[in-house]
């Protein structure tokens, strides 16, 4: 539950993350010259965005997780940043024997939805690690605390920054079963994040109906559920982009994510009045 408490107020690809298929190999050789870096057109967020999401553990409100995104002063190569910051924290009797006390955060490229740098600090029952990587992408690197560094595929992702990335995808014109493919690094591998479009739906939470689009994340069936249709998040249909909902059923029991705050969107929220 706790590893699930930020990945699902993530996104889909966070979410993708934890459950997906196996690791890639990392890509051979280093760039002899520096790598053009993309600009992409995108208005699904901006700097003042706030969302936050309550985890449930069968009926128990377990768990807490925040995204937010903030102005950033610091370049990189000549490129304005943005900096995300996603915390996650168990709730009420969780904290006796489980508590969890996350903290994430990922400078962006504000033209290319790329990260720069990536932090990450977790404390979830006692167990504590920490992650520092330097994403070199005019190289197609990634530099970590381990002093070691990999070659990576253009514009790789990381937890964070993939959450920015997935809302970019035009999804005006998907169809049950398109696929969506998001490269991200994290514990020193690459992993090809996959989510598939299933439809558009109207789901009714505690603070109202939503328009939504439903996607599946493609999972490594066996490991943590028994088939893909174990795993649903709903994102809003509208400019946002934003998961609203995550529903999962695992080997000890139902996990679900819900959004219980917003502030500061792009774009009018797709709630049905």
């Amino acid at each position: 539950m706790a590893r699930f408490t930020l990945l699902a107020a993530g996104s889909i690809a966070l979410l993708g993350y934890s459950f997906s298929q196996d690791p890639r190999p990392a890509v051979e050789g280093a760039l002899e010259s520096p790598s053009p870096l993309r600009t992409l057109r995108h208005d699904a967020f901006r700097a003042g965005e706030k969302l936050t999401y309550v985890v449930h553990y069968g009926l128990v409100d377990a768990g807490e997780a925040v995204i937010e995104l903030k102005e950033s002063d610091q370049e990189i190569q000549g490129r304005r940043l943005l900096r995300a910051v996603g915390t996650g924290r168990s709730l009420g009797a969780f904290n006796w024997f489980y508590k969890v006390d996350d903290h994430y955060e990922s400078y962006i490229d504000r033209e290319g939805v790329f990260p720069w740098v990536f932090s990450r600090r977790v404390n979830e029952g006692g167990y504590k690690f920490t992650q520092d990587y330097k994403y070199l992408q005019h190289k197609r690197q990634v530099t970590t605390q381990k002093q070691q560094t990999h070659a990576v595929p253009a514009h790789v992702q990381d937890m964070i920054s993939a959450f920015y990335y997935a809302r970019t995808f035009d999804f005006s014109n998907a169809r049950p079963g398109d696929t969506y493919v998001i490269d991200c690094f994290l514990d020193d591998e690459v992993w090809p994040l996959r989510m598939k479009f299933v439809g558009r739906e109207t789901i009714k939470l505690r603070n109202g109906k939503y328009r939504c689009l439903k996607f599946q994340p493609i999972v490594q069936q066996g490991r943590i559920f028994k088939t893909n249709d174990d795993l649903n998040v709903w994102i809003t249909d509208d400019g946002n982009k934003i998961p609203v909902l995550a529903q999962a059923k695992v080997l000890v029991g139902s996990i679900k994510m819900e959004l219980s705050g917003h502030q500061g969107l792009a774009h009018p929220i797709a709630l049905v009045k």
